[in-house]
């Protein structure tokens, strides 16, 4: 009986690679992390060396590769982007403003992954780790590149993802008769009209999410030596714990592998 116990207890550790997204996407992984941690799992987190709120901790191994940008510049652009998503002004000039934004801050994610996946001595020590699952924010396509070449099982870690890629990846019901669009100020209830509206809101979306997007591709698919495109790393995902509560949002659709974790957003304090 001790026999079997004291191996129930060796496979109820795991060995977990973490790839977060900074910001407020870690400051919500980051409790998840912490408490994988304190419960006997081995934890690694890889990051690079300028963040603004992903620092070491006792329960995780950090492990940093260099950027070629500061944690200045990083401050600056996060500043303006948020800047600008307070501001009111006509859905032209917003959507201008909003593709300039995400186009700088995209540049940042990429020009990070780049340099992750181009860190040989890294890539030798996480080949060589065997670790039992990669959990990430796919906001960042990073982590699901190296779930594809570490052939790990990927959990996603999410908001939710622009232009409902998150849907199509999963193979989602989005009908926009009652799904509202992001920054429509609609409801699940929608007149004629309202649903043409929220129909059209898709068009804009296919443009920002194509730039956005595009580059984690070109990044796969020369790092894995195979064509890759965003729904591809997207659909590996074996799990997605989705950041929604539907007390405070719409109804959507969920796939079976797809389970709401909603408080996990809000800080204990």
């Amino acid at each position: 009986v001790v026999l079997l116990l004291s191996l129930l207890d060796l496979a109820a550790a795991g060995k977990l690679l973490v790839v977060p997204v900074d910001g407020s996407h870690w400051l919500s992984m980051r409790e998840v992390v912490d408490v994988l941690g304190q419960r006997g799992h081995e934890v690694v987190v890889v990051a690079p060396e300028v963040t603004m709120h992903i620092k070491p901790s006792k329960n995780f191994v950090m492990k940093r590769y260099s950027v070629p940008y500061t944690e200045e510049d990083l401050k600056k652009e996060f500043q303006a982007f948020f800047h600008f998503s307070f501001e009111q002004g006509s859905f032209l000039e917003r959507f201008v403003k909003a593709y300039k934004g995400i186009k700088r801050i995209t540049n940042f994610g990429v020009t990070s992954c780049g340099h992750l996946l181009q860190n040989k001595e890294l890539i030798r020590y996480l080949e060589e780790s065997k670790f039992d699952a990669v959990l990430t924010d796919p906001v960042v396509l990073c982590g699901a590149i190296l779930a594809q070449r570490l052939s790990l099982p990927a959990v996603y870690f999410l908001r939710g993802l622009p232009c409902g890629l998150d849907f199509y990846a999963t193979q989602c019901p989005r009908p926009p008769s009652y799904v509202p669009r992001g920054f429509t100020q609609l409801t699940d209830r929608m007149t004629f009209f309202q649903r043409v509206k929220n129909l059209l809101h898709d068009i804009p979306d296919l443009f920002l999410c194509d730039f956005a997007f595009e580059p984690y591709s070109k990044l796969a698919s020369e790092f894995l030596q195979q064509a890759m495109t965003v729904q591809d790393l997207l659909r590996q995902a074996s799990v997605w714990l989705l950041r929604s509560e539907f007390v405070l949002e719409y109804p959507r659709p969920l796939m079976p592998n797809i389970i709401p974790i909603g408080g996990v957003n809000c800080a204990h304090k």
